[in-house]
Parts: structure tokens; sequence; C-alpha cells
């Protein structure tokens, strides 16, 4: 940070992404210039004798073995040089580093003389072209491979330059003061990705809402990192320091909460969580109805949980092409009902049980089931959480659009996405529920879904309520930004939400992720460490956890990230750093203004956060019969800030969300035995 200016042009890489590419091609370079010294050492003596109708082929050999021995020898030099220079300095000290644009100028030059002896070795060792014939086996074979190697070296050079080519690199950033210049930036940033996305995902453009998904998605992407000049390896760069941020800051509120003697906010008694809840809202139910939202993926998830015995599993719940009955309360399935068998699968429910399935996959449109449930006298709707491309367009289609329904506000605002799914839906859906009522009148309706399916199965609900009053929601898993403020109060009395531990999706939205890009921006100005560094703690932090000398040892001035909590502080920004490029300071300015989102968008429903319970002195080392996991009811604030955690996705795969629902359970039963006994 700020991007690598090269030839005229910025480039999607910084200064200080070259340290392991050159350390890795010197490594392989290294081995080929003893290879190649070894075979100098055997034919240079035999080139003499080679002739090539009228004309020295020897001579062609000679330049082409001495060629290539000096050439590696000055790349490796010159490699060296690349990783020294780019090691040096901070994220934000590019005049520290200000040798490695001349250095990569030189190197890319070398690649001309590089690919002409390339042509030369390929002449002489598979054109026989040359009559220089190489008796020994050993100096053949090493000069074939490398010339192959070469030409591979080569092809993955333009494919590099090709992947850190910018399209709208030769904006000058100077320009970009003023508003004007700025939106027509934007508008181009917004094209590009657009185009990108109907090139690589052409398949979609056939939906009915694909290409608006595809402005929708690349408009977002635009605006959240407008102007910040981040290149990706300073994005993961920010990302490893906010771990190593977010362990300090969860260090000191823990270090407060004990010199206050603060009452634990989490509690392993699942009575007193459940004690002034309405009936309904209860593990054993939510986890039963778990069970349906996941039943609701269809085969797709049976042979993900069983990859090798999936088949045999779904085999028996197939249904034969010729026997399929014509009023199918199945559509959009394939010729043998696949995902309908996983649906009865993984539900443990009889075809007669299903009244209606829907898989039909589009872009705002998702796959549901209409069950219903004789052991708890309910019609369930399950929804599909997200599973395919399609499905993913529609959960970053994250803006906010007006939703209307009774007994909302009037200035309501929900998901777009998942709004014109919710809409969408409800088109199928409204005449089989009638149908359902007639046969099972007294029935109650309950809605679940997992992720995705969570966020439309509240907004369903929301549109339903009116009609059917005593609807109830278990959403597991909930996106967080989903609707407005008083609509997500609203929705409490009637939409359960379970959340597990650093769940990343139930902190994922607009908010949350422009407050990301400010904190990576904060923390990349804060640090004291070489990228190097940084990458190397990282893969140490994934595989042994964060050292607590790092804590500290991380930043210029630790107590400045406590100054950096405020939106407004981009001036602590650059405190302590010496030389930030004139780009850097402009790129980074006004970071902290809203571009994208108008409206936040919070969690549904009352929120129950299942995190695993920390031992602490002596359980650490004596096996205790405790609890697992402990729980809270929290609010949708606590899920505004994205946490960069080991767990962050396992947390929330819904098999994981089931372990832990059932561990709980099966924990508060052991613990009801063992206290009778």
């Amino acid at each position: 940070m700020p991007a690598l200016r090269l030839l005229g042009r910025k480039w999607l890489a910084a200064s200080d992404d070259l340290v392991f590419p050159s350390i890795f091609e010197l490594l392989f370079r290294f081995v080929w210039l003893v290879l190649i010294a070894l075979v100098v050492e055997v034919l240079y003596p035999i080139t003499w004798q080679c002739q090539t109708e009228g004309w020295d082929g020897g001579a062609f050999v000679r330049l082409y073995l001495c060629g290539t021995l000096a050439l590696q020898a000055v790349l490796m030099l010159l490699l060296a040089a690349l990783a020294q220079q780019s090691a040096k300095g901070t994220i934000t000290d590019v005049d520290a580093r200000k040798m490695v644009a001349p250095l990569l100028v030189l190197k890319v030059l070398l690649v001309l003389p590089e690919l002409a002896l390339n042509v030369m070795g390929t002449m002489w060792m598979f054109c026989e072209v040359i009559e220089c014939s190489v008796t020994d086996k050993f100096s053949s074979i090493v000069i074939q491979s490398i010339v192959l190697f070469n030409w591979v070296q080569l092809a993955l050079t333009v494919f590099g330059l090709f992947m850190v080519f910018d399209p709208l690199g030769s904006v000058n950033y100077d320009d970009m003061q003023d508003t004007p210049n700025q939106a027509r930036h934007h508008r181009k940033v917004t094209g590009l990705w657009s185009r990108r996305f109907r090139w690589a995902f052409c398949w979609l453009k056939r939906d009915e809402h694909g290409k608006e998904a595809f402005q929708q998605v690349a408009a977002l992407l635009s605006a959240l990192f407008r102007s910040t000049d981040l290149v990706p390896s300073d994005v993961v760069a920010g990302c490893v320091l906010l771990r190593v941020r977010q362990k300090r800051e969860t260090r000191e509120m823990r270090r407060i909460q004990m010199l206050n003697d603060e009452e634990p906010i989490y509690t392993t008694d699942v009575n007193k969580i459940f004690s002034e809840t309405p009936p309904w809202m209860n593990l054993e139910d939510a986890l039963h109805y778990l069970r349906l939202s996941i039943a609701a993926y269809g085969w797709p998830y049976v042979l993900y949980r069983h990859c090798f015995t999936g088949f045999c599993k779904l085999a028996k719940h197939l249904t034969c092409c010729c026997c399929r009955p014509k009023n199918s309360i199945v559509t959009d399935d394939n010729c043998c009902l696949c995902h309908f068998a996983g649906v009865k699968y993984m539900s443990k429910l009889s075809a007669d049980d299903i009244i209606f399935a829907s898989f039909n996959n589009r872009v705002f449109e998702l796959p549901f089931c209409v069950i219903a449930d004789h052991d708890r006298e309910s019609i369930v709707v399950a929804v599909r959480g997200s599973i395919s491309l399609r499905d993913i367009f529609t959960d970053f289609t994250a803006g906010s659009e007006k939703f209307e329904a009774d007994g909302l506000p009037e200035d309501t605002a929900a998901h777009k996405g998942m709004s014109m799914g919710a809409a969408k839906m409800l088109r199928r859906l409204l005449p089989v529920l009638d149908r359902a009522f007639q046969q099972f009148p007294h029935y109650d309706l309950v809605l679940t879904g997992h992720s995705l399916g969570a966020g439309v199965a509240v907004l369903v609900a929301l549109k339903l309520r009116p009609r059917y009053p005593h609807l109830k929601v278990f959403a597991f898993s909930t996106p967080a930004g989903l609707i407005s403020r008083e609509a997500a109060r609203y929705t409490e009395s009637f939409v359960l939400t379970i959340g597990v531990g650093d769940d990343l999706v139930m902190r994922l939205s607009v908010h949350s992720i422009e407050n990301l890009r400010t904190k990576v921006i904060q923390t990349i100005h804060a640090t004291k460490l070489p990228k190097y560094r940084i990458m190397l703690n990282g893969f140490g932090y994934a595989l042994f956890g964060v050292p607590a000398r790092d804590l500290e040892s991380t930043w210029r001035r630790p107590e400045e990230l406590e100054a950096n909590h405020s939106d407004d502080s981009d001036s602590l920004l650059v405190q302590g750093v010496s030389t930030v490029s004139a780009e850097a300071a402009l790129v980074s300015r006004n970071v902290f203004a809203r571009r994208f989102s108008t409206a936040r968008l919070f969690t549904a429903g009352r929120i129950l956060h299942i995190v695993r319970r920390k031992r602490m002195g002596i359980e650490k080392k004596v096996r205790t019969q405790e609890p697992t996991y402990e729980m809270r009811w929290a609010c949708p604030e606590d899920f505004m800030e994205l946490q960069v955690m080991p767990r962050m996705l396992l947390d929330h795969l819904p098999e994981n969300v089931h372990r832990t629902m059932q561990t709980i359970i099966d924990e508060k039963h052991t613990y009801r035995v063992t206290h009778v006994v």
C-alpha cells in the first residue's frame, strides 16, 4: 500500500509483495545454475566438433550454454536484490522500497534475452536444426528439462502479469480529489466488475434477474474499496493484523471485567436462559427444526457429509424416471428426484409427509419444502440456504430497499436480494399453504432456514403474519444485514435466532464490511512490521495461535489502537508514520465515509448466542465434567463487527450448529440424571 506504479500505470500488487516470489524463483534458478554449469563442463569441449550445413553449429550451442549460464547468474543477483529491497520498511513506508520499481523493470527487460536463449535451446534439443548430438544422457535430460521449465516459467510470468494487471491502472489519483472524477471512476470500476461477472458466470445471464444481480454486486465491490488503493495482499495482511488486534482487545476487556468484578454475561444454565421465554422457544424444538432446515439442502449436502457412501444412502430414496407420477408434488427436480431423495433421507420423513417441494434455483429464487410435521402438529416451511453460485449473488445483492408488511414501520428497509427472494417465494407458497391448512386446519405454521434460508424465512414470515398471526420462525446463522432495527425488534416475539461462536455470516453486512475496510487501513498504518513478517506470522497463528508477546510488539504505539475506535479518527492513521507517500494519504482520505449503505440492517428475532466455554485454571489440567458450551441472549448490535477468528467459517456450517445444539441437550440430560442420583 499504495499499489505499485510501473511503466506509467498502477498494478494490483505492491512493492513489498515480491519477497517470497523472488526467494522461490531464486532457489529454482540456483538449481538451474548448478545443473547448467555441470552441463557446460561436459559439453563445452564437444561443441568444437559440431557443424551444421556450412555454418558453425558449435558456436550456436556455445552461445546458448554460456548465455544461459551468464543470464542465470545475473538473474540470481537481481532476484536477491529484489527480495532485499522489497523486504524493507513497513507496508506504508514506500520510500524505503523506491529501488523496487527500477529493479523490476530490469527484470522484465531480461525476459527478452531469456526468451531468445530458450528458442535456441528448443531448436537444438527438439527441432534437430543443429547437428550437435549429445551422447551424454544426463546432459541431454538436463538441457531438455531446463528448456521445458523455462517455457513454463515464462508462461507463469505472463499469467502473473495478467493477474496483477489493473485495467484502470492509468488513472491519476491526483485527479480523483474532485467528486465528479470520483463518480466517473466509480462507474468505470462498476462496469469493469460487471463485465467480469458476465464473462466468468455467463450461464447466469439466462436468469431473469442475472444481469441485475451482476450490476448490484459490481456496484458493491466498487464502492467498498473505492479510492483506498489497497491491493489483495494488503487485505490479507490487514486481516492477520486484525486477528492480533482483536485478541488484544478481548484480553483487555477480560482484564477490566475481572478488575470490576463483573458478572459473567454467558451462562451454562439452560433452564435459566429459557426461564423468561415463551414455551415454544426451547432447544429441543429448535434442534428438530434445524434438521428440517438441513434437509432442504438436498442431495449435495448428503454427498458432502458422506463422500464415499452418500450415493448408497440416497439410492433407496430415489424414484425411477418411468415411475414418476405426472401430478408430482415436486417441481424442478431431476428425473430421478435426487433432491427429493436427499430431503427424505435427512428429514427421516416419508413422501406422504412432504406436501410440496420446489427445487427451482435461480438468482433471487430459493428452493423450499412444505412439510406436515405430525409430531408437533405444524406445517413447516423449510427454506434452503446458500449452496450455489446463484445463491451467492443473492447474498451479495446486499443493498437495502423498502420492505412493506402489516405491522412494520413505514421506513422499514431490508436486504434487497433476500427481499426479492421472499417475494418470489410467496407467489408459489401461498396456494400450497391454503391447500395444507384445508387438510390440517388445526396445525400451526412454522418457518425455518439456515443462513440465506433463515433470512428469507424471516421476511416471508413478516408477509404471512397478518394471515397466520401465530406463526413461528426458527432461524439459524441468520445474516446480519437483514432488516431495519425497529423491524428487528418487532420480530423478537415470533422469531428465534440461534448462532454459534464466531460465525462469519451472522456478522456479515455492508456495514460490517465497511468497518472491516476501515480497520484494515487503521491496522496497516499502526503496525511496525514489514508485510513478509506479517504473512509469516499469519501461518504461525493459523497453526499455533497468537502468542502473548505479539499482542504488544506488533504495533508502533499500542495505545493508538484504542484511539482508532472512533469512525472519524482518520487523522490518527498517519501518526507515527514518517514516510507515507502523498498518494497513500490521498487515497486514505474520506475512507471512513459510507459510500454504499444508506441504512443499517440488523439480524432479526431474539438471538441466542452459543460459544464454547473457555476452560480456566485447574480445568485445563484436570478433566472435569463441566458443560462444553455457554450461552446468552444477545442483541443485534453485538453482531455489527466482523471478527477475524480461526473458526469463523466452521461455526457457520449447519452440521457444526447441529452438533453444538445436540451436545448442549445431551449434557443437560446427563447433568440432570447426575444431580437426581
